[in-house]
């Protein structure tokens, strides 16, 4: 008898348990309920990216997100320019005062534009100090410029970076097509500047005019995502960065995100955080094995966004990986079913949206209404969420409408007879989701 008893309390418990959840929703961490996140990007925009390494991403349907150098594309209106006083004015001055902190960043901006060649330079040397935190050591390094340049040791001429040059080739016209297949295009400024030595105005230039020319050519979808050059972490940096792109790969500091950037050598491990940003920079001095380990740890982990930066492919761009390499990583990457792969910005939006979302769900009758909404701005922030949703266990398929579009999905059964979900795409902020089963 008491067995019996306990068998009927068992099952009334189930039961219970199990009508309790029906209805209950909640948002995947991962678009399509992924285990994980990678995002695959470039920076600079050298062209054989385009010639090459599209073609490989386009062959297996993955996208890619490129930080472009705006300034050298023919038709774009904003080019390389310095915004200050007279450039011989401040030549002169650097004759009787030495350059301190107070007068560092407005010399180290008009380096690259004094119509001499070498100057620009000693702009990126000053910039990896300032980077670097060696403030004096720029400093030192600008008055040996100045010196040098009163002194009439450059030759006249115009001369731009590497990173500026590799990138030549490609129209307007051409990345518009490349979007069109599903390639996130963002900024990497007008000229690839080290941001961190320049003054206020001049780092706003590249920083506002660029992202002007993406709009003009691209439209506001590609105005969401930027990159400082040279993956700059530097703090003065970020807080004009922020106040011009929603999302920078250079940081992003989010209360539930943990950040572990390219320089940083350690592998995601245990944290109290909501997701871990896992950042690597392959290099022709990157070993394959080691290449694919990172996705093998985000494919591991449920929490990981492995965030992939190249620049050169087949000779042309800093470290350049062939395109054979990239297309044996990349099938690699895609034959991990549990990962989402998406553009920086997608992901991006993604996880915002989930962090900042309420669902509501109600049963009535032989349906389950959800509510779902977010607090960002609704213009910016329109990727759709994966829901899941426990459903009674009796219904063989479920018919999923939101709006005037109708999916019909079989559920997902939990091992162990535990009940019954399905999981589906829908977006946020707009009309009601409708579940019902048959």
């Amino acid at each position: 008898m008491k067995k019996l008893l306990l068998a009927a309390l068992a099952v009334t418990s189930f039961v219970s348990s199990n009508a309790q959840i029906i209805g209950k929703t909640e948002i995947t961490q991962w678009q399509y309920g992924k285990k994980g996140a990678v995002s695959i990007t470039f920076d600079d925009g050298s062209i054989n990216q385009f010639k090459q390494a599209i073609p490989v991403l386009n062959n297996l349907k993955l996208p890619a997100t490129f930080f472009i150098i705006t300034g050298q594309i023919p038709g774009s209106q904003y080019h390389g320019k310095f915004i200050g006083r007279p450039v011989k004015d401040i030549i002169n001055e650097t004759a009787t005062i030495p350059t301190t902190k107070n007068n560092l960043f407005e010399r180290a901006s008009a380096a690259g534009y004094l119509g001499l060649i070498g100057p620009l330079d000693y702009h990126y040397n000053a910039g990896a100090l300032v980077d670097a935190g060696k403030v004096d050591e720029a400093c030192k390094l600008i008055d040996e410029l100045y010196l040098k340049v009163r002194k009439g040791e450059f030759r006249p001429g115009i001369q731009h970076n590497t990173e500026y040059m590799d990138a030549h080739g490609t129209t307007w016209n051409d990345i518009r097509k490349y979007a069109a297949q599903g390639h996130e295009f963002a900024s990497h400024m007008i000229t690839h500047p080290r941001l961190a030595i320049m003054d206020e105005p001049n780092m706003m230039y590249e920083l506002e005019k660029s992202k002007a020319d993406i709009l003009k050519q691209l439209g506001p979808k590609y105005t969401f995502s930027g990159e400082g050059p040279f993956g700059t972490e530097n703090e003065r940096v970020m807080q004009y960065a922020y106040k011009v792109y929603p999302a920078l790969r250079n940081r992003m500091p989010e209360p539930w995100l943990k950040e572990i950037s390219r320089s940083d050598r350690n592998n995601p491990g245990n944290t109290d955080k909501e997701y871990i940003q896992f950042q690597r920079g392959a290099t022709t001095k990157t070993p394959m094995p080691m290449m694919k380990a990172w996705v093998d740890t985000t494919a591991n982990k449920n929490n990981t966004w492995l965030v992939l930066t190249f620049h050169g492919v087949d000779g042309i761009g800093w470290e350049a990986l062939s395109h054979q390499q990239l297309d044996d990583y990349f099938k690699y990457i895609k034959a991990k079913d549990g990962l989402w792969v998406a553009t920086f910005g997608n992901v991006t939006r993604y996880i915002r949206e989930r962090q900042n979302a309420k669902v509501q769900s109600i049963q009535k009758g032989k349906a389950i209404t959800i509510n779902l909404n977010h607090t960002l701005d609704k213009s910016m922030y329109n990727v759709p969420l994966t829901l899941k949703t426990y459903v009674p266990q009796k219904w063989k398929s479920v018919k999923v409408t939101q709006g005037n579009k109708t999916r019909v999905f079989k559920p997902i059964v939990i091992s162990g007879d535990k009940g019954s979900y399905v999981l589906y795409q829908a977006y946020p902020n707009t009309t009601a989701i409708i579940l019902s089963g048959s």
